[in-house]
């Protein structure tokens, strides 16, 4: 099978196969790479690797040398007179008259030509740029107009989450992305919130797109009635990334349970299995009610083995108990000091009382 080695070049939306020849070269290296628009030098960005021959489809560029520290002071040397480039090409297009947004130029690193990037909606007739262009920097100019997209993966820069533009950071082919994957998530159908930078649905709607529909798949319809020990319980709202549900009780108590804790009943499966279907869980049992750390839970679940004739006690452990079990040391010597007063005082009254009422009563 051919051996190929990916490289990533500046402009370039991926990573490009080229044909090692043999040399020792691996990931992290600069490679310098004939293209068909002429040498270039890019990032290699993985070690050589065998392809199967049908996947191939054209035949491989060589790669002509790994790039040395000269070159790489060329490339940047390069770079730095491109970025000084930019203020001739939006002078030379603003005097034309374009409708057209200069992104970006890019001189090739074997000379050959300088290629000018820029976006524009429709069309644009750039032939007299072309030759304003030429006569400035005195070598051959490609205009390329590209999207919206890959102008925002050029540029760079941040997106609502805060991280770095998924376009640039992850780079490949840009896959289309619908309206149907924002519904999916359940998010606002809000252009300004599922919008991305460039002004178009955002990339990561389909990065995340696969799973909501996977585990929607699987878990029961939103609004469906789940069996509990509780009662009846109607899903309220999806976790996907969670894979978890909220369900609320008919008494309003809300809680939230894993879809791989909830099972199907017997009605379920036949139900299912009558509609050649898969059979999904409609019922959550009291082992999992349990492991729920909430303390309402805990009273409710508290209060239906009451109504079964379990006895449960106050449900309160020792340490959440407000009044003690049994009198302090120290009021316990208080009440002994205080029955040894009585005693003293009260004990010889008593008597006497009770020695005068046998008296009286002796006469009769």
């Amino acid at each position: 099978m051919p051996v190929v080695v990916p490289v990533k070049f500046a402009y370039a939306s991926r990573d490009l196969w080229f044909d090692p020849v043999g040399l020792e070269i691996e990931q992290g290296d600069h490679a310098i790479c004939s293209t068909e628009r002429g040498t270039e030098i890019g990032l290699v960005t993985a070690d050589p690797f065998e392809v199967p021959a049908a996947e191939l489809a054209a035949p491989l560029k060589p790669v002509l040398g790994i790039a040395s520290d000269a070159d790489l002071d060329r490339a940047d040397e390069l770079a730095r007179r491109g970025d000084d480039a930019m203020a001739d090409f939006r002078e030379l297009v603003k005097k034309n008259g374009l409708d057209m947004k200069p992104v970006g130029v890019e001189f090739l690193f074997g000379g050959e030509k300088a290629v000018f990037y820029f976006a524009a909606e429709d069309r644009v007739d750039f032939r007299q740029l072309v030759k304003d262009l030429s006569s400035r920097f005195r070598m051959r100019v490609d205009m390329r107009q590209i999207g919206v997209r890959d102008e925002t993966r050029l540029v760079g820069g941040y997106a609502h989450c805060g991280q770095e533009l998924c376009c640039a950071r992850f780079g490949g082919q840009f896959e289309p992305v619908s309206i149907r994957m924002a519904k999916e998530q359940d998010l606002p159908l809000n252009s300004s919130k599922i919008s991305g930078v460039c002004g178009r649905l955002m990339c990561c709607l389909r990065y995340e797109f696969e799973a909501y529909k996977d585990f929607k798949s699987r878990a029961p319809k939103k609004k469906a009635l789940i069996d509990t020990p509780l009662g009846r319980a109607r899903i309220q709202e999806y976790d996907t990334p969670k894979e978890q549900l909220v369900l609320r009780l008919e008494n309003g108590k809300v809680f939230r349970v894993s879809l791989s804790d909830m099972t199907c009943s017997d009605e379920c499966r036949k139900r299912a299995a009558d509609q050649g279907c898969t059979a999904r869980p409609d019922t959550v049992t009291r082992s999992v009610l349990d492991r729920i750390e909430s303390p309402e839970m805990r009273l409710a679940l508290m209060e239906l083995d009451r109504e079964m004739g379990v006895d449960v006690g106050d449900g309160l452990d020792r340490a959440d108990r407000i009044v003690a079990s049994g009198p302090t040391p120290r009021r316990k010597r208080q009440r002994e000091e205080e029955a040894a007063k009585f005693e003293a005082a009260g004990g010889r009254g008593g008597r006497g009382r009770g020695r005068g009422a046998q008296g009286s009563s002796a006469p009769s």
